[in-house]
């Protein structure tokens, strides 16, 4: 062979390799163009930063005090209208929560029962029904089922302590039913029994 032909065959070679090289170079550098490019069309899609809770209303309570508005129960309350009723003739919704279900009864103004459903009802079973989901689950079915009965406008007492409270009570409102009032019934007691010894763990 002579030196021109290994001269020639010398520089295909090298030619064939930087060519190899570019490729795979514009390869790699435009996969991460692409993942660029990819990320930039997924957060555009993606819907903005939701602030809270959908359907959740926050309030400013410095403000409204500032407008001297009734926030607390006066001696005329008992007279006074809320929606063409008065305060004393408006339906209450009782809600007993505990740490294992949480149950709601409604009641007229006098005080008899005239709905009853609980999380176990539901169809929540065992440790499902003292969650919140399940609360707010029955909360809605149970409004749903006061505004059949033609109640719109209803006052709200909880007692006990369990995971349904806010639950429950945010669940009649999506229900549909107007809440006016709600009482914190819990009983405290001042003298408790002896509480259990630490859990040794």
């Amino acid at each position: 062979m002579s030196l021109k032909t290994l001269f020639t065959a010398a520089i295909q070679t090298s030619r064939r390799s930087l060519n190899q090289k570019t490729w795979a170079n514009s390869f790699h550098t435009s996969s991460i163009v692409r993942k660029a490019e990819d990320r930039k069309e997924m957060l555009a899609s993606m819907p903005a930063k939701d602030e809270g809770t959908a359907g959740e209303k926050s309030i400013d309570i410095d403000t409204l005090l500032g407008k001297k508005e009734k926030f607390f129960p006066d001696a005329g309350l008992n007279n006074q209208l809320f929606n063409g009723l008065p305060f004393s003739d408006i339906p209450i919704a009782n809600i007993r929560v505990s740490p294992n279900n949480t149950i709601i009864v409604f009641t007229d103004s006098k005080g008899v029962p005239r709905l009853t459903h609980s999380c176990g009802v539901e169809g929540f079973k065992n440790a499902r029904k003292g969650t919140n989901i399940a609360a707010q689950a029955t909360a809605i079915t149970v409004g749903s089922k006061a505004l059949e009965l033609g109640w719109k406008t209803i006052r709200v007492k909880v007692k006990g302590l369990g995971p349904g409270r806010m639950s429950a009570i945010k669940g009649l409102q999506m229900s549909g039913l107007n809440i006016i009032s709600i009482t914190d019934n819990t009983p405290v007691s001042w003298n408790p029994p002896r509480a259990r010894k630490q859990r040794s763990l």
